[in-house]
């Protein structure tokens, strides 16, 4: 992972916009790894709805939130951005978040300045932000907790009026941060994107995501401002839709037929390759039954 960190670091700095999809869980971040984009960011709305079938208003807790992500390491091969949330506290919970996000071998984490617990900008009515000394001190303290200088922070702020917005992204550069990260509703357009670049003199991340604005943005304006670029929750507001469609027919069908549903299924062949069945096969027939050795991964 530290050889991902160093790549992803360059390519923030000078290279192409960087495209993740988000992930809730193993088998969404696999599928993600398995496709062309560049990466897997660990969605917090997700994991909120995967694990507890609740909002992300931040009831899940660091531990809770580093199990996932720690089995989603295990499995993906891409670089991974996480959502560190608020960071759990203050400065000294947030050194600790740090480090423990490091651990897992993500190359970056996004922390946001909202009061904790937190609520997601994308679905809340209304939220607070803290004191912009005390969130400049929580990205100081993050930017001097990490072991790899190669591992990133991207601060955003959750600010709703743009002046202030622009302020506190600047702050937060200065403090450390590797990049900046607006929410839409602050902000209209395109030009806004370009101007909190030049204030904050770092490159932004974006969140992708339908009924916003920034879903509007064409590929070559998303590229001239964001060294990472992600669609958070597609997976599982996919997912959501598929699973509805699919039981509602089943519900009222009722009869052995699981064909012809609204939303196409994965056959059986299909998913064991993508979950990896041969070669756990493989692997444990080489340990048990002195089979052919078994060829290391790519």
């Amino acid at each position: 992972m530290t050889e991902l960190r160093k790549i992803m670091r360059t390519r923030i700095n000078s290279g192409p916009t960087f495209f993740m999809a988000g992930a809730q869980d193993a088998l969404s971040a696999l599928l993600v790894d398995q496709s062309d984009f560049d990466g897997v960011f660990t969605t917090g709305f997700g994991i909120a709805a995967s694990l507890l079938g609740q909002p992300d208003v931040e009831l899940y807790t660091l531990t809770e939130n580093l199990g996932v992500v720690n089995r989603i390491s295990n499995i993906v091969k891409k670089p991974i951005v996480s959502d560190a949330d608020t960071g759990y506290g203050n400065v000294i919970n947030v050194a600790r978040t740090v480090r423990e996000f490091e651990k897992t071998g993500v190359a970056a984490i996004t922390l946001e300045d909202q009061f904790s617990p937190k609520r997601c900008p994308a679905a809340a009515t209304s939220m607070s932000v803290i004191p912009v000394r005390d969130a400049v001190a929580k990205i100081r303290a993050a930017v001097d907790a990490r072991q790899d200088p190669d591992f990133m922070i991207v601060a955003r702020t959750d600010a709703v009026d743009p002046s202030e917005a622009l302020d506190r992204a600047a702050q937060y550069a200065e403090a450390g941060a590797d990049l900046v990260q607006p929410i839409s509703r602050t902000f209209k357009g395109y030009d806004d994107l370009v101007k909190l670049k030049a204030v904050s003199g770092r490159r932004l991340s974006l969140q992708l995501m339908q009924g916003t604005w920034m879903a509007k943005l064409s590929r070559e304006q998303i590229e001239s401002v964001a060294a990472f670029a992600t669609y958070p929750v597609v997976s599982l507001m996919t997912i959501t839709h598929a699973l509805q469609e699919n039981l509602r027919v089943l519900a009222a069908r009722r009869n052995g037929d699981v064909d012809g549903l609204p939303c196409g299924q994965t056959t059986m062949p299909d998913f064991k390759q993508v979950i990896g069945w041969k070669a756990i096969e493989e692997r444990q027939a080489y340990y048990e039954l002195g089979a052919a050795p078994l060829k290391r991964a790519a």
